[in-house]
């Protein structure tokens, strides 16, 4: 006999062994504690009790365990079950009470409940041990579950618990590979006609209240190295009117805060033709990391020596109503789907689109299911918190999100995520990484096309190339794109930022148009 005979004579042995046995109370709780873990209905009810009610860390641990989750899920889902197609166990010997009402359909190996289950624990485990030691008793049971209620043979259950635990430590080494980048300059070209403020006169800096300790650490560099500088310090609908008040009577506007703050003072910077100067004090501060930002120090030395680069921004402005004819297309190699160039110094308000919103991005712009995502966690937040919001959303848009269907250049498409970034991102891990440069004047373009379930789609796509080709995934660089037949009501994102789309869209790039206080 083959070794692989012998491997599946055990493993059904195992499986009529489990079968025989007689476990105390087992038929009352496994098949309920495994139908409670379909579609991780379990874990993500656990994540939101972690949230709501642990500690900043704890709430950290529930998120990347949640990841951990996600990231498994979808390898099962898109790799595992169609790579080895083996049949479910007959359910000769298996007692009928502890069979399951509805047997699965799916291919049996492997397990995605015990992938899911395992994969929870582990992203957990790693980073809150107490917790994780908690769940692991409920994560092994379920796991168990499978092989005692008929479903599944031990083998299964094995190698998606195995696939659980890779997808745990695979989540953490990205999360620390995010924290532990480096603010590194780019190439961007020096801005000769920046100010130099050796004690801060002329400068006034808006800072986001809400943004928490590494807000109030900046701004305490920042009154250190700059006495005369003005600081003021709002939150919420005030954010922007004082950023139009203050870029009304400074020589420099700076800002402290995160992603969608600093969007908010480089628009206001680049309708009064001033240079920004930023104190990253938000929770990720792609942008000035991008940028070579590492914090407050640094950018008061940028600001009183009168050192800074010129950047491009992203621009999205409402365009006319659709053309009949059919542009180049966007997936092909020549990159060629743009639309007629606008002057690079117009104010995308000024835009056709009967006042329809319109703007800048820094990083990034998209249509979507991010956009949705952050529609809904925009909506439970102010309710039940972040950390619980965001799980919130993104169960919500797994189930219902519909593919938008619109025009690329002329063309119809139907896709699950449309992204633009400002520049060039890398790196295929669950997102884009960083930047090189801000100087390009190119943006990355990425379509997850429409059709099958969006979240394998996203995973898949989530891990092409950041320039690949795929019925899943296009990506490509462009220096605009025209996107029409927008369905009304259809939200956009920017830079973390929600708003809803004009019906007919140009978005390009505005090549050096914002000067940034940057050393190097």
């Amino acid at each position: 006999m083959t070794l692989r005979g012998t491997a599946a004579r055990w493993d059904r042995a195992l499986f009529d062994a489990v079968a025989r046995h007689h476990w105390p109370g087992g038929e009352r709780v496994l098949p309920r504690l495994g139908r409670a873990a379909n579609h991780g209905v379990l874990w993500g009810g656990t994540a939101l009790a972690i949230a709501a009610f642990g500690s900043a860390p704890a709430r950290k641990a529930a998120l990347r365990a949640s990841a951990s989750l996600a990231l498994a899920s979808a390898t099962i889902n898109t790799v595992g079950k169609w790579s080895v197609r083996r049949r479910r166990p007959l359910l000769d010997g298996v007692p009928a009470v502890r069979q399951l009402s509805r047997q699965p359909q799916t291919t049996s190996f492997p397990s995605g409940h015990s992938a899911s289950a395992f994969a929870f624990a582990t992203g957990l485990a790693l980073h809150a041990p107490a917790l994780g030691a908690a769940v692991a008793p409920v994560a092994a049971s379920v796991a168990f579950s499978r092989v005692y209620t008929g479903v599944h043979y031990p083998s299964d259950v094995a190698a998606g618990a195995a696939l659980g635990v890779v997808a745990g430590f695979a989540v953490r080494r990205i999360a620390q590979r995010m924290e532990g980048a480096r603010a590194v300059p780019g190439d961007e070209p020096e801005a000769v006609d920046a100010p130099a403020l050796p004690d801060g006169e002329g400068l006034v800096v808006v800072v986001n209240a809400g943004s928490g300790s590494a807000a109030e650490a900046g701004l305490d560099v920042l009154r250190e190295r700059l006495p005369k500088a003005e600081v003021v310090e709002c939150e919420g609908p005030e954010l922007r009117r004082e950023l139009t008040a203050a870029a009304g009577r400074a020589a420099v506007l700076g800002v402290c805060g995160g992603d969608g703050t600093v969007n908010a003072a480089a628009t206001a910077a680049l309708r009064a033709g001033l240079p920004l100067a930023v104190f990253p004090g938000g929770t990720l501060n792609h942008f000035a990391l991008d940028l070579g930002l590492a914090g407050a120090e640094e950018t008061c030395r940028a600001i009183a020596e009168g050192r800074a680069v010129k950047v491009g921004v992203g621009r999205f402005t409402p365009g006319p109503e659709p053309v009949a004819a059919p542009g180049p297309d966007p997936d092909l190699e020549s990159g060629a789907a743009h639309a007629p160039a606008r002057a690079a110094g117009a104010d995308p308000a000024a835009g056709a689109g009967g006042g329809a919103p319109a703007g800048y991005f820094l990083n990034t712009f998209s249509i979507g299911a991010y956009p949705e995502l952050l529609r809904h966690r925009l909506h439970w937040a102010p309710r039940i918190g972040g950390g619980p919001a965001m799980v919130l959303a993104a169960w919500r848009v797994l189930r219902t999100q519909r593919p938008v269907r619109l025009r690329l250049s002329g063309r119809p498409r139907s896709v699950w995520l449309l992204f633009a970034g400002n520049g060039t991102y890398h790196g295929t891990g669950p997102a884009p990484r960083r930047r090189d440069s801000l100087a390009e004047a190119l943006l990355d373009v990425r379509l997850v096309h429409g059709g099958g379930r969006p979240g394998p789609r996203l995973i898949a796509a989530a891990f092409a190339g950041p320039l690949s080709r795929s019925p899943v995934h296009t990506a490509t660089r462009l220096p605009h794109l025209r996107i029409d037949d927008v369905p009304p009501g259809t939200p956009l994102a920017y830079d973390g930022e929600y708003a809803r789309a004009a019906r007919s869209l140009v978005v390009d790039t505005v090549p050096h148009a914002l000067t940034v206080y940057r050393l190097g």
